[in-house]
């Protein structure tokens, strides 16, 4: 670990106490010196005044004048798969492997949460959902970059370019694990059992470790109430993950977009928790990219009007996102009036996007103004003034986070584009642990966004896809679903061997 010099030291300090925070330094000299050279490193990462204007921000938003005109985002900004011509479908998948086959295509994962909920310590996307063949949501999604590698070598002019560089955004907490769990290696997380299948695998799950990037997300201090950055220990400050909107900063502070730079064109951003994400989808690339937009956005119809969804919306005439706790009812259960039958508002939101890379690329100090969000929380802290660590018993300051959508404001409606997708096809979240077995044998009721939904989910895919082609489903599991590898077929593709078959097969 590098060394700081005194006045580099003294510089930091004055940048502290400018900003109000010089108590953090209070038991600085009574450390030993690695803990000293850990504590400067981690002062250093972190822009004190930046920190309080986001706090400013964050407690006193700017106000909205007037009544905010809320209303479906206009037609000219929208398209749906469910209601566009079979040859507009094919126009954007062309034109989407196109563009991967000319190796302008990368893709960013959010990937910073642990899988806590889900009784495991792990990254959540080293999670085994338990399907046929135990592949965890990480190898799920690697094998769909591979397959549609593959899909876009087949018809570019030069094959060797069809490649799709990941680009992994992990937290604190979730780097380390995350890379020793791409390169095989055993984690004290997982289970043996876990950790033996994973050393049957590929590193990389046979993808080119040179374009698989694994970077981290900020932070963000923790801050009590009345404005003072929170130590976790004498030589440590409490910190907490700066969001998924800590994405933007991130891309740039860690070197994403200069690893970018060279070819990269479009960029396709999702989360790691939706099991039936279209990695690299070819259709929304192309979709998004011959709207020639700067951000492009996935979105589900809203099951019914009480489900709690954040709505993709105009409001003032500007693309944004308002949750569901800040609709009425009335707004909630108002019909289209060109489709009585559905919801007036309906786009779901599932924090799945494209953007440009030239917008991405053109952010500059524009991510320091992503507005933040308060949470407040119990936060474990040492008292400078007592010299004692304190576990609280209820809130006792607030954690800062930015969300990855809250630049769509910034955005003009041509600039903006949304793009409606099956539910059953791409969106299945995993949020909740699988109950537990009650005394008597039986289970409570079974959790929505859970190991079991995401099964569920993705058996009934494979089920649809290979009826689909004249294939019959006859493997004995009691919902009769079917496992079909990414690596067998992306998105229902190539599944025509299948036909007049009976499948008593549990993956194909």
């Amino acid at each position: 670990m590098a060394q700081f010099t005194p006045a580099e030291l003294q510089s930091l300090k004055a940048q502290y106490e400018k900003a109000g925070q010089s108590h953090v330094f209070t038991y600085f000299d009574s450390l030993a010196e690695p803990e000293q050279n850990a504590f400067f490193e981690q002062l250093q990462k972190i822009d004190p005044a930046r920190v309080q204007k986001l706090r400013e921000l964050a407690l006193n938003p700017p106000k909205e004048e007037g009544q905010a005109v809320v209303e479906p985002l206009p037609d000219s900004a929208t398209a749906s798969i469910i209601d566009s011509s079979p040859e507009d479908i094919q126009r954007w998948y062309n034109l989407g492997l196109e563009l991967i086959g000319k190796g302008e295509v990368a893709v960013v994962l959010l990937a910073g949460g642990q899988g806590t909920r889900l009784g495991s310590k792990a990254p959540k996307g080293c999670f085994d959902i338990k399907l046929p063949s135990h592949k965890t949501l990480f190898q799920i999604q690697a094998e769909r970059i591979l397959k549609v590698q593959e899909l876009a070598a087949k018809g570019a002019a030069d094959p060797s370019k069809a490649v799709i560089p990941w680009f992994i955004m992990t937290s604190g907490p979730t780097r380390g694990p995350t890379e020793r769990f791409f390169k095989k290696e055993k984690l004290d997380e997982l289970s043996e059992e876990e950790n033996a299948f994973r050393a049957k695998g590929k590193p990389y799950f046979g993808l080119d470790p040179k374009n698989v990037t694994i970077f981290e997300q900020g932070v963000l201090p923790c801050i009590t109430n009345d404005g003072k950055f929170m130590l976790a220990s004498k030589g440590k400050l409490a910190v907490a993950p700066d969001g998924n909107g800590g994405l933007y900063k991130a891309l740039q502070d860690e070197g994403v977009l200069d690893k970018m730079r060279p070819n990269i064109k479009h960029v396709y951003a999702y989360c790691v928790d939706n099991c039936l994400s279209k990695v690299a989808d070819p259709v929304f690339i192309g979709f998004a990219a011959e709207k020639k937009v700067k951000i492009g956005t996935k979105v589900v119809r809203k099951r019914d009007a009480q489900e709690s969804v954040g709505l993709i919306i105009s409001k003032n005439g500007r693309p944004d996102v308002v949750e569901y706790s800040e609709i009425d009812d009335a707004t909630c259960q108002a019909v289209d009036p060109k489709q009585p039958s559905i919801l007036k508002f309906r786009a779901a939101n599932i924090v799945n996007h494209y953007y440009s890379f030239e917008y991405l690329d053109g952010m500059g100090d524009a991510v320091n103004s992503l507005p933040p969000h308060v949470a407040k929380k119990k936060i474990p802290f040492f008292d400078t003034e007592k010299g004692e660590a304190v576990d609280p018993k209820s809130p006792n300051g607030i954690k800062l986070e930015q969300f990855v959508f809250d630049n769509f404001k910034w955005l003009n409606l041509n600039e903006f584009a949304c793009f409606e997708v099956k539910r059953e096809e791409e969106f299945s979240p995993l949020k909740n642990a699988d109950p537990a077995k009650k005394a008597d044998g039986t289970f409570e009721k079974q959790p929505e966004d859970s190991p079991a939904t995401s099964r569920r989910h993705i058996k009934e895919q494979g089920r649809r896809w290979v009826e689909a082609v004249g294939a019959t489903v006859n493997n004995g599991d009691v919902d009769e679903g079917l496992e079909v590898s990414p690596l067998t077929s992306y998105s229902g593709e190539g599944l025509e061997a299948f036909k007049g078959q009976t499948i008593d097969k549990a993956t194909i």
